[in-house]
């Protein structure tokens, strides 16, 4: 897939555009620490890893770090994508995952892993419907309290999702469902509204993911009733 026009993914190799995309990260993810330190990104550019930013002209729009698995899974996990709000909407999300799938199989890789929050829909339907992505596991609080504006307050449950980088499924298929878990159509606003609210939510799919994958069923789709499993 080509980037959208005017558009330039770019490697991150000097200090001044990892701090660029630390600050991009920091707009995207605000609070009181920041969401990826700089020293981090170079970190893990200078031992190889992916670390990129989205380029408008001179104006960084987004970035986004990935770094190497274990040597026998040959995967990559995508740590963090961002991009800034007056950006988003513009396909750029997709042109990321692309770009990193291509670099990841000039490099041997087979698969690329990321995490997202199994009630935000519309990561689920881009993760799962736009990309074709399937879901490995579901992680109770993985990363525990997170003290970011959009996440403050919440259990940091995940999915983890994994994409194929050669043969990855069509979008859309095996929706087919013997069981479906419903999520809310717009958590974050639920989260401002009523905490409390937002945290039955969160325990609820819980209680219904980890009961369902324990039956011995997976995720085999998504679609506008939720999480469809067989």
């Amino acid at each position: 897939m080509s980037e959208p026009l005017g558009i330039r993914i770019l490697p991150l190799t000097s200090v001044e555009q990892v701090h660029a995309a630390s600050s991009v990260f920091d707009r995207v993810w605000p609070g009181e620490r920041s969401s990826m330190p700089a020293n981090i990104l170079r970190a893990l550019e200078h031992a190889g890893n992916y670390v990129v930013g989205v380029y408008e002209g001179e104006r960084m729009l987004g970035a986004s770090a990935a770094f190497f698995g274990s040597p026998e899974d040959r995967t990559l996990h995508s740590h963090i994508t961002g991009i800034v709000p007056e950006a988003q909407g513009r396909g750029i999300g997709r042109a990321i995952k692309q770009h990193q799938r291509a670099w990841a199989r000039e490099r041997g890789i087979e698969r690329i892993t990321w995490t997202f929050d199994p009630l935000v829909l519309r990561n689920a339907h881009f993760n799962l419907r736009v990309l074709g992505a399937e879901v490995a596991e579901y992680l109770v609080d993985q990363y525990g309290p997170m003290d970011d504006d959009i996440n403050r307050g919440d259990a940091s449950d995940r999915l983890m999702a994994s994409w194929r980088v050669d043969g990855a499924p069509e979008p859309g298929a095996h929706l087919d469902a013997s069981v479906i878990v419903a999520i809310p159509r717009d958590i974050e606003a639920i989260r401002a509204q009523s905490p409390a609210d937002a945290a039955r939510w969160r325990v609820r799919v819980r209680e219904q993911f980890l009961a369902h994958l324990e039956d011995g069923l997976g995720v085999v789709g998504f679609d506008e009733r939720g999480y469809l499993f067989g």
